[in-house]
């Protein structure tokens, strides 16, 4: 049997669904075999097909694992939040800070004075710090221009650097994001704006991938999210939702009525709010870096999450305000330390539930034929290494589509 390539004395974790005596799907003396970027084979060396590979890499014993998938960030942004940062650690008051034109107008008013070009060569630090460390997939939301030109221009930027990089970029709408200043005191004009003139023109030029909303008391009501999914239907994307982060306004309940992809952050999320994803199938995104930098203290239902039998995605939420997190690793220790998370929660939520948070688990997220073969190839003696060191990239390889 022919195969573009073949990787072979290695050991496997698949992420395959399995039972609970191996959630990570361990394969000791394993091989994976592809054909144009297309998994072929991935399992037990003794049990493999006869191959004939154009390329055969000996891996010595490395561990391989699915290239890693980042399922929430807000990468594409103009300047900077670092003096906000040292405000904060002086004693300043969220409302001292935005007098001082720090918060979210801040990055507004950066990203709009920002080039398309300006914008990309920024994000491009970010991602590479990613990518170095096995990313293969990532999600790139607007949400930081809040007019039609600037959203374009984040979103263009988002695209382009698939161009510019070797990786996936998936790309999300957030236009009700925040209150523009123009729109002050009319949340409801804006909400209007952002279905019937954002939208429009965004889904016309096919830039976006889904389309989220940040529900909560200093952002938009359960109402105006609402017409903000059922705009998102009206044009075919799927839907997702910042939800329950700094209280309790259902917006999770609301998510899965509408099938959203996921509901992210969740640090107030109810009983009802559980059962109604678990329910839909919709995803529970959590967000540790976040929760760190922000100092928060009340932890996401972990167990209650687990109970239900929701999937459970990690990201970084990688943005300049509250989470300037440009690590996966980190992300998944942050997460065990913080949450209490397992080594195996870790790894499937940054590969098999990140691939599902995006919608893309039936090509992405686990080692099994038919999938993408997206790789990250680690020097490690097991993959508890890969949550349990800090600041420590062990990455030997990183392997997107077979290449």
């Amino acid at each position: 049997m022919h195969c573009d390539r073949l990787w072979t004395r290695a050991r496997l974790a698949t992420m395959a669904p399995g039972d609970d005596a191996q959630p990570m799907g361990i394969v000791e003396d394993g091989m994976i075999a592809a054909s144009d970027g297309v998994i072929v084979y991935a399992g037990p060396a003794k049990d493999a097909p006869r191959f004939e590979a154009g390329e055969t890499i000996d891996c010595a014993g490395r561990w391989i694992t699915p290239g890693l998938i980042d399922c929430h960030t807000h990468l594409v942004f103009g300047g900077n939040r670092s003096r906000e940062f040292e405000m904060r650690l002086a004693g300043a008051s969220y409302e001292e800070i935005a007098r001082a034109g720090g918060g979210i107008v801040s990055t507004m008013e950066a990203t709009r004075a920002a080039s398309e070009d300006e914008l990309v060569a920024g994000a491009l630090p970010r991602l590479d710090a990613l990518i170095g460390e096995g990313l293969t997939t990532i999600e790139v939301k607007s949400g930081y221009g809040l007019d039609l030109a600037s959203e374009i221009a984040q979103l263009r930027a988002a695209r382009r650097l698939a161009r510019k990089r070797d990786v996936r970029v998936v790309t999300t709408f957030l236009g009700a994001h925040a209150l523009p200043p123009e729109f002050a005191g009319d949340a409801d004009g804006y909400i209007a704006h952002v279905c019937e003139v954002m939208l429009p023109r965004i889904a016309a030029e096919g830039l976006a991938d889904a389309v989220d909303a940040f529900c909560e008391g200093i952002g938009f009501s359960p109402a105006q999210t609402e017409r903000v999914f059922a705009a998102a239907k009206q044009y075919g994307l799927p839907v997702k939702l910042h939800a329950e982060q700094l209280s309790n306004l259902h917006g999770a309940q609301l998510a899965a009525r509408h099938g959203a992809l996921s509901a992210d952050h969740l640090e107030h999320l109810d009983e009802d709010g559980i059962a109604a994803m678990a329910r839909s199938g919709t995803v529970a995104t959590l967000l540790p870096g976040a929760f760190y930098f922000c100092h928060e203290t009340r932890l996401p239902p972990l167990g209650a999450l687990r109970a239900a039998g929701v999937p459970i995605a990690l990201a970084t939420d990688c943005n300049p305000g509250t989470s300037p997190l440009t690590s996966l690793l980190l992300t998944m220790n942050m997460a065990a330390t913080l949450f209490r998370m397992t080594v195996p929660e870790c790894l499937a939520g940054v590969t098999r539930h990140a691939a599902r948070a995006l919608g893309l688990h039936d090509t992405l997220g686990t080692l099994e034929a038919g999938k993408a073969c997206d790789l990250a190839i680690w020097d490690v003696e097991r993959p508890a290494d890969l949550v349990y060191r800090m600041g420590f990239n062990p990455l030997h390889a990183r392997i997107r589509s077979g290449k």
